[in-house]
């Protein structure tokens, strides 16, 4: 009699493991299935979805297949449960079990984010109004008013924000990115500032950031900046008239269709360095890092001109004489170029 109970308890018990096996096989399979994703994907878990929802969201997406094994997955593999809100990028060939590990160890997806040097405020406000999950909080703000939210002293936000890729993560607002470009200018302009030759005519910083503005839609070879700053230190110095069209294009704003005529070099504006003397009175871009250095760090020359060559570059030039041969040379370049 013992014997037989011991023969069926035995029996139980090995249909009981073999059970267990069974659905344990079940619930790995289950997790270890591929997504089922032909391109990268995002995917967003709210604050407070439970670990349920998640999968029941992946199975609705078409994302997984579906299971009886769903509500045993929390006992098998309690480790993959503990999900962080977030915005996540899942991409395809990733197992449910390693989405699942992203999702547990918070791995959000970096989104980005790039402002190209020479930029100006009015194309910053449009990257971001076009940017994805990012929390819009400048809708219906005037510059003026950004700028006051920034802390700004000037109105203007041109030349104030640091041109270059900004990484982000869903939730986070258009003013936090111009808070972190607001302060990363800051940071570069007050070491270079540091740093700046003596004797330059430039009142303040902010002066330096006007004048590597102008530099920056000027040229952008790299190793042409410390000479461009030089020709406009030198004006400056002369008090001669700064003449640079990437000014008369901004002053003009709207009315610029990709021409400057004549009539347009003799129209004043607050930004006609063809009309004024000395600087304009804001920046007309952002610049960059390095047309910062070599505003406040400008090549020592005597050149007064320069004019483009033709060739990617610019011809420089001590004088007017040497100046116009440099323009007839170009515009010689620009006929045999057609």
């Amino acid at each position: 009699m013992i014997k037989k109970i011991t023969l069926f308890l035995l029996l139980v018990a090995s249909v009981a493991a073999g059970g267990y096996f069974y659905v344990a096989q079940q619930v790995e399979q289950y997790v270890s299935q591929p997504l089922q994703l032909e391109e990268p994907q995002i995917f967003t878990i709210e604050s407070g979805t439970s670990f349920n929802r998640v999968l029941a969201s992946l199975t609705s997406a078409g994302l997984i297949e579906s299971s009886d094994m769903v509500k045993l997955v929390r006992r098998f593999h309690p480790d993959l449960t503990q999900l962080r809100a977030g915005t996540y990028l899942i991409e395809p060939e990733l197992t449910l079990r390693e989405v699942l590990e992203e999702f547990k160890q918070g791995k959000e997806h970096q989104f980005s984010i790039t402002f190209v040097e020479g930029s100006t405020f009015k194309e910053w406000r449009e990257i971001l109004e076009s940017s994805p999950y990012l929390e819009h909080e400048l809708q219906g703000l005037t510059e003026a008013d950004i700028a006051k939210l920034l802390g700004s002293e000037h109105e203007k936000l041109e030349g104030l924000l640091l041109a270059e890729t900004y990484h982000y993560t869903f939730g986070v607002s258009d003013l936090d990115i111009l808070k972190r470009a607001a302060n990363k200018l800051q940071a570069v302009l007050d070491e270079q500032w540091a740093q700046r030759q003596q004797k330059l005519p430039l009142k303040s910083a902010y002066e330096a950031l006007i004048l590597a503005s102008i530099i920056e839609k000027e040229t952008a070879v790299e190793s042409e900046r410390e000479r461009v700053a030089s020709v406009f230190v030198n004006r400056l110095n002369k008090r001669m008239r700064l003449q640079t069209d990437p000014t008369v294009i901004y002053g003009m704003g709207d009315k610029y269709d990709g021409n400057i005529r004549k009539k347009d070099l003799r129209t004043p504006t607050p930004y006609n360095t063809y009309t004024i003397f000395g600087l304009p009175p804001t920046p007309i871009a952002m610049p960059g890092e390095a047309s910062i250095a070599a505003a406040l760090n400008p090549e020592d020359s005597n050149y007064l001109y320069f004019v483009a060559s033709g060739k990617g570059g610019h011809v420089f030039s001590k004088s007017l004489a040497e100046h116009n041969r440099a323009v007839r040379a170009y515009l010689k370049q620009l006929r045999s170029n057609k």
